[in-house]
């Protein structure tokens, strides 16, 4: 029942105590109103193989969906949060792309932050789940809803044939660098496949290689080519897959921030990084937007939420530091 990753801010409870917990939960949403302040103290403080030891001695104990419960007592973003953490990890993923493709229009910046970040094992997972969950095909659905180049992209991540080794071969890393050279900045028009090749094949070692070779050749950082020669979706694409092979906490970070700042935020990115990084890198991302901005992520979430939301998010956030 331990947490997907070491460097969560979110942790395996000791003493843990589903039947418990599940019992609290009950209580918290019988009768009239529902007690918030015990919903988020038990939910945000379990990993989420916990979660799913209260979900079953909910149904056991109750004889409902602990889910369907939760979600006829509350409401708006803190609904979705909650909703969320009681999700396995692919299952959210799933559920996240899956309503990002449903309905008019196309949530983009979603399918991006989810298959541009996650490993090959995970997206193998996700698309199982996916499957599993919604009797239909990841990838017919992205291409159902996407086009061109943008749409290449995405279903050249999910073929999960990124190498994952560690190796670089300099010789090719060299190449690389100058195929992606010559299809853009070094001729008129971008020759966009070239782009895919590397950077939805190569290793994550062989890339920061590729990239320093880049800058050697061009004079330029590769994020500068790449927000030069492109535009739209597939710019933010291949933007998110240069960040994430650099410092995928310092990517997370940077999405934060942007859901953030200015007028309004973007719920929908806050509560998936929130959501889906609790138990794996928080603690990282914290570190990296306070690096980067100034500011703890905790004062940013205070300053741009409220009520119950901003509680649980806090929760998730994890102290102040």
């Amino acid at each position: 029942m331990a947490a997907l990753g070491n460097r969560g801010t979110v942790t395996e409870a000791s003493g843990f105590n589903p039947e418990e917990d599940a019992q609290k939960i009950y209580n918290a949403m019988k009768g009239a109103g529902t007690n918030e302040a015990t919903i988020i103290e038990i939910l945000a403080h379990r990993t989420i193989a916990q979660r799913q030891k209260i979900k079953e001695a909910f149904k056991q104990s109750v004889g409902k969906e602990l889910l369907d419960c939760l979600k006829s007592e509350l409401t708006g973003n803190f609904e979705m949060i909650v909703v969320g953490l009681m999700m396995p990890a692919p299952v959210y993923d799933a559920y996240e792309l899956k309503n990002a493709i449903k309905g008019a229009g196309t949530e983009e910046a979603c399918l991006i932050d989810i298959l541009a970040s996650r490993s090959k094992a995970e997206i193998k997972e996700i698309i199982a789940t996916y499957k599993k969950e919604h009797g239909k095909s990841l990838e017919d659905d992205v291409c159902g809803d996407t086009s061109g180049m943008f749409q290449r992209v995405l279903v050249s991540l999910l073929t999960a044939g990124r190498d994952e080794s560690t190796k670089v071969d300099e010789a090719q890393a060299v190449q690389d660098a100058k195929d992606i050279y010559e299809a853009g900045e070094a001729h008129w028009g971008t020759d966009e496949v070239k782009f895919l090749t590397v950077l939805c094949v190569r290793n994550r070692n062989h890339l920061l290689r590729v990239f320093q070779e880049y800058q050697k050749i061009s004079g330029r950082d590769i994020e500068d080519s790449i927000k030069r020669e492109m535009s739209g979706c597939l710019e933010d694409a291949f933007l998110a897959i240069v960040k994430c092979m650099k410092n995928k906490p310092a990517f997370f970070a940077e999405r934060l921030y942007k859901s953030m700042k200015g007028l309004g935020t973007t719920d929908s990115v806050l509560i998936r990084i929130m959501v889906a990084r609790a138990e794996i890198d928080m603690l990282d991302i914290k570190a990296e937007f306070l690096k980067m901005y100034g500011k703890t992520l905790h004062s940013f979430i205070k300053g741009d939420t409220s009520g119950d939301y901003r509680k649980i998010l806090l929760e998730l956030c994890g102290g102040e530091k």
